[in-house]
């Protein structure tokens, strides 16, 4: 379905908007995307020359469509999203509400990139270093000095909790402080049928998404340079120094199988960036922005795949589909 984009569509909208509800598994999820309550408002005072929230924002129901041409068994919820012609081109649950696990980090990288000062320096804490073992961080020590920015790329790259928190505390100061600023940056996007709790995505019943919320997310942070320039970098030196002074180097490499040449990009396609998560509870987790044949970009997402390789089987096959 093509986005909405002009004024006399306003109705279909409001129509569309009613329908978005859904939940997890099964269960609706209440007053979801309430376009209808904002939009009726402004038009009660439109003189002609309103801005509507989806103008530019791609816009479907809840059917999905797309999915009998892949294997879309192997995940829990797939959106693709064609950001130049502003159309929903595959919609497999995208309402549906799912723990996002690491592609929080995405909302985490968006508010640093746009309200933080990336040449600031912050000191890593005790609880930023505490990490489990088999947590995903970026080799910080308590004492550790950095630069936002080079904790941006342990964020992003590597994926690591311990640069989530210790960024959130560099803005915020504290995870819980954090979160409230990303659930308002969240419902300022629209991303309304989100909620999250800390800054990295482990796992907690509170902390959810939906593709359609991710993809509204991840499609504002794209419009930031310096994001898009850390989510296409393949590899980065971290150069700090620890608490005593001493230099400190770390390589963060991406875990984008994309740009780490594990995974053969589509034919037709060029990847420029993304973000991976994995958990127990959210399973394998894609987020990925990319540029077809035509020079049309691409939102692709794949939320839940059972493992690995059906993640990137499931995201090439939804591509495949659009590349020329």
């Amino acid at each position: 379905m093509k986005c909405i984009s002009k004024t006399k569509s306003l109705l279909s909208i409001i129509c569309l908007a009613a329908l978005f509800m859904t939940g997890c598994a099964s269960a609706p999820v209440e007053n979801a995307y309430r376009v209808y309550d904002s939009s009726l408002a402004a038009t009660s005072h439109s003189t002609g020359n309103t801005d509507y929230f989806a103008k530019n924002l791609c816009v479907t129901g809840t059917t999905d469509f797309g999915t009998e041409q892949t294997d879309a068994w192997v995940a829990q919820g797939a959106g693709a999203f064609n950001l130049t012609t502003n159309e929903v081109l595959y919609n497999q649950n995208i309402y549906g509400k799912l723990y996002p696990a690491s592609t929080t980090k995405i909302l985490t990288a968006l508010i640093i990139c746009k309200y933080g000062n990336l040449d600031d320096y912050t000191t890593v804490s005790a609880h930023a270093a505490d990490q489990a073992p088999d947590s995903s961080v970026a080799y910080l020590a308590e004492g550790d000095v950095l630069s936002v920015r080079d904790l941006l790329y342990g964020l992003m790259l590597c994926s690591g909790n311990d640069a989530a928190i210790a960024l959130a505390e560099y803005y915020s100061g504290s995870e819980e402080a954090f979160a409230e600023v990303m659930n308002q940056e969240a419902a300022a996007l629209g991303a309304t049928n989100s909620h999250f709790v800390n800054p990295h995505g482990l796992p907690d019943d509170n902390h959810y998404t939906t593709v359609y919320d991710m993809y509204l997310l991840f499609s504002a942070a794209i419009e930031n340079e310096t994001f898009v320039s850390i989510i296409s970098t393949k590899s980065y030196d971290a150069n700090y120094t620890n608490k005593n002074g001493d230099s400190v180097t770390h390589n963060y490499h991406n875990t984008n199988g994309y740009l780490k040449g594990n995974i053969k990009t589509p034919d037709g396609f060029q990847v420029i960036g993304g973000k991976t998560g994995t958990t127990f509870e959210a399973g394998y987790c894609l987020v990925l922005l990319s540029q077809n044949s035509r020079g049309e970009k691409i939102v692709s997402i794949v939320f839940k795949a059972d493992c690995r390789h059906n993640l990137y089987l499931l995201m090439n096959e939804i591509l495949s589909g659009f590349a020329n």
